[in-house]
């Protein structure tokens, strides 16, 4: 698929993400009820696009790793502009949220399924409980990103009394007046889904688009990676490694050194930049979930000099990069460079963070020389291989291996709303200190405003209509 039509299917995905929401936050159909009957009718919900389009970007805006410029920063919505400035409200008292709106339609739609399919006349059992598995495992990935939206990042000793998100588990869109669950318990709550599932899951991949055994449990390794149980965390994450010999579709890691080589797949690269694989096209995608990226062609976010500064001049990743903005004109100050592709961003459980979340298991499990195989791994196929090894004094050093580990979850996830998780679970992380997070807008001038993240705002606070609807419910500081 050529990249020139990208901007259209951003638009469409937009347009069928199904998130306008006018009544309680809950109520996220419009009126009637979805009628389901036989098996295949739940199967076929587990298709809805609107569980593939996620519906929210506010990650991406909040990672530290981009950067803004007038006067396109003056193009981001106020949504956007708050989310970037990391303000305290995002949405006045009447406006829906989108952080919350179209994950919620899944939780209906994935509870739904898990309350009716096994009492649904035909189909096997083996075959209902597979229906029902994947949507445990969906409703699973849906509240871990609720849960780093706005629960706490996760901390053994503090979780059992932070508070969380809601935990809903009817499919009811009249109910109202939740309260939040604790960190401990939404994170207990997203396990038990798991491991209920893994047992009917598919073994072998199937489609991008639906939830496999072995995306579950590379989605449980990202958990436990998440509640520093590395242990817990390294089998399954291997698990899912092995996995992907067993596979229906292709689902494999691309070699830059060939997509991006004369005639490649990922060529040619053009003022859209490179002909980069959308939604199910995307081989790296084991659990396929998206949400649309318009700043690669609104020039509204860039990624930040000092970020840029991670890629060695032979990384082959910096294809996915442009110094101008589009379609044309002067470089971007400050060294930033705008993310080309991709335009619609894969989002669920994709291949290379599961060679990354290996590597750091084994890296924190003081496994160095497991890591560096996990980080070579990925690093050949992302650079020539002259150039992928791990530097010898980083590769004997714990604290500086994983330091190395996080600089290239930035190199493969930069701009791509990967990052704000990461900021989140270090903040904690007592190997890394105390650090600090900033966004930087760059005037046309050339004068700057930097906004500092405050500790508060790693969490989002609980949208307006939320509390409106249920009087009570505790907001965050």
């Amino acid at each position: 698929m050529k990249k020139y039509i990208a901007a259209p299917a951003l638009l469409l995905l937009l347009l069928t993400a199904g998130i306008s929401c006018k009544k309680s936050f809950l109520e996220v159909l419009p009126k009637g009820k979805v009628i389901a009957v036989g098996y295949k009718d739940y199967e076929l919900l587990l298709n809805n696009p609107n569980l593939l389009n996620v519906g929210t970007d506010a990650q991406l805006l909040m990672g530290d790793e981009v950067t803004a410029i007038e006067p396109y920063y003056s193009g981001l919505t106020l949504r956007e502009q708050r989310l970037f400035t990391w303000s305290d409200q995002i949405y006045q008292p009447d406006e829906n949220s989108a952080e919350t709106s179209g994950p919620l339609s899944s939780i209906y739609t994935y509870n739904k399924i898990i309350n009716e399919v096994m009492d649904a006349p035909d189909g096997t059992p083996e075959q209902k409980r597979m229906i029902r598995a994947e949507a445990l495992a969906g409703r699973a990935w849906t509240y871990f990103l609720l849960i780093n939206y706005y629960g706490k990042p996760y901390q053994s000793s503090t979780a059992a009394s932070d508070p969380g998100f809601p935990i809903i588990t009817t499919a009811d869109i009249t109910a109202n007046k939740f309260s939040r669950a604790s960190v401990q318990e939404v994170y207990d709550f997203i396990i038990s889904d798991l491991e209920e599932a893994l047992p009917a899951l598919s073994v072998p991949v199937f489609h991008r688009l639906r939830m496999s055994k072995p995306a579950a449990q590379a989605l449980l390794g990202k958990v436990y990676v998440f509640m520093r149980r590395y242990e817990e965390a390294l089998p399954l994450l291997e698990s899912a490694l092995q996995g992907l010999a067993n596979t229906q579709v292709p689902v494999q890691l691309y070699d830059y050194n060939e997509t991006f080589a004369p005639g490649g797949a990922f060529t040619p690269i053009d003022m859209f930049g490179p002909n980069y694989p959308v939604t199910a096209e995307n081989q790296e995608a084991l659990y396929l979930r998206q949400f649309s990226n318009f700043h690669v062609l609104f020039n509204t976010l860039q990624v930040k000099g000092e970020t840029m500064e991670l890629y060695e001049p032979s990384d082959l990743r910096l294809f996915l990069y442009s110094k101008t903005p589009f379609p044309a004109g002067a470089e971007f100050q400050a060294g930033a460079q705008r993310r080309t592709a991709p335009s619609i961003v894969p989002f669920g459980v994709v291949v290379p963070e599961i060679y990354l979340l290996a590597a750091e298991c084994k890296a924190r499990l003081e496994d160095l020389p497991g890591a560096v195989a996990m980080l070579e791994q990925l690093r050949v196929k992302r650079m020539p291989e002259a150039d992928a090894a791990v530097p010898s004094a980083i590769a004997g050093d714990q604290l500086q291996l994983l330091r190395f580990v996080m600089d290239e979850r930035l190199r493969e996830y930069a701009g791509l709303g990967v990052r704000w998780f990461d900021m989140r679970r270090l903040s904690v992380d007592p190997l890394f200190g105390n650090p600090s997070y900033n966004h930087t807008l760059y005037q046309a001038d050339g004068t700057t405003t930097v906004y500092p993240l405050r500790p508060e705002r790693l969490v989002l606070k609980i949208p307006p209509r939320m509390l409106l609807t249920n009087p009570g419910m505790d907001d965050n500081p």
